[in-house]
């Protein structure tokens, strides 16, 4: 066989099984998301009915509690990263990587240090890369993100909340994620977790929205030191599950094109493969000829 049919085959044969890997990382991803998204619709009711509660705890104790005040001049800023444990998603992490790189210069042009807190490997290789410090990191579940891994993830961005910023604490936190909006739209978006802003975004109550009335017990500040954690924790949650969507969308979307590309690719090497066949029977039968052609001649001129 010649080397050029014999290249163009290998490569069919190597893109055809590239192909069957992407199909199925397509159809594994889409699988996914439908359980992704219904967990992310499932954490909605829980985060409002939350909210509502501190809202109506914040409003009507007026108890300055630690988590709600905001410290006078700041000077540090911690900043939760969410980003993927895994490739194959397209821009998804460089997405979010670049709008922490937008909100990092925002907070160095106001003045403040920032201290990088990540979950998901593709963030942590960014850091780790450009050679820069982490406070703390976390990774393994950027898909499937648990409950208990947001309690572990608010309970060290707290800390470092109620921690002296002269011990190494911090002023404020923000989040850097990835929002679900539909299948076709995802976007990169920062909310500001602490001093808490209890009235904020998608999980606020609506302004004819009656906040319900509350009796304290025993009093209003150990009822917000109870609710605020679990209202922090809720809200970190809610964020990786709408992060763990966004991926598997962006996963799902960037196979189906490399599937698709894979398609496009393998139809090319056919026609170049049929041309090649084709050139190389038309040299047999050409040669075929000339031989036989050459031994008449050779006959006639004998006799």
């Amino acid at each position: 066989m010649p080397a050029n049919l014999r290249e163009l085959r290998d490569r069919k044969a190597s893109v055809s099984t590239i192909k069957k890997l992407t199909r199925a990382m397509e159809l594994i991803a889409a699988s996914r998301i439908v359980k992704a998204q219904q967990r992310a619709q499932a954490a909605g009711p829980y985060a409002r009915e939350l909210t509502r509660a501190v809202s109506a705890v914040a409003t009507f104790s007026n108890v300055d509690h630690p988590l709600t005040t905001e410290k006078p001049d700041p000077k540090r800023a911690a900043v939760l990263l969410i980003t993927s444990d895994r490739g194959q998603a397209g821009a998804y992490s460089a997405n979010v990587i670049r709008e922490g790189e937008r909100l990092n210069q925002l907070l160095h042009e106001d003045g403040k240090e920032v201290v990088p807190y990540l979950s998901g490997r593709k963030g942590i290789a960014y850091y780790t890369f450009r050679q820069r410090d982490v406070a703390q990191s976390w990774s393994g579940d950027s898909d499937a993100p648990s409950f208990a891994r947001a309690r572990e993830i608010a309970d060290a961005l707290i800390e470092a909340f109620l921690t002296p910023t002269e011990d190494g604490g911090v002023d404020e936190i923000h989040i850097v994620f990835t929002r679900f909006v539909s299948m076709l739209t995802q976007r990169a978006d920062v909310i500001r977790l602490l001093p808490l802003e209890v009235v904020e975004g998608e999980e606020a109550p609506a302004a004819d929205d009656v906040l319900p009335l509350y009796e304290f017990e025993p009093s209003a500040e150990e009822v917000l030191d109870g609710l605020l954690p679990k209202y922090v924790a809720s809200r970190i949650h809610y964020c990786m599950l709408q992060a763990a969507a966004s991926e598997l969308a962006n996963r799902q979307r960037a196979m189906k094109s490399a599937t698709d590309n894979a398609q496009d690719l393998i139809e090319k090497l056919t026609r170049d493969l049929n041309q090649a066949r084709q050139a190389q029977i038309t040299q047999e039968i050409s040669e075929i000829v000339g031989g036989a052609s050459a031994l008449a001649d050779a006959n006639a001129g004998s006799e």
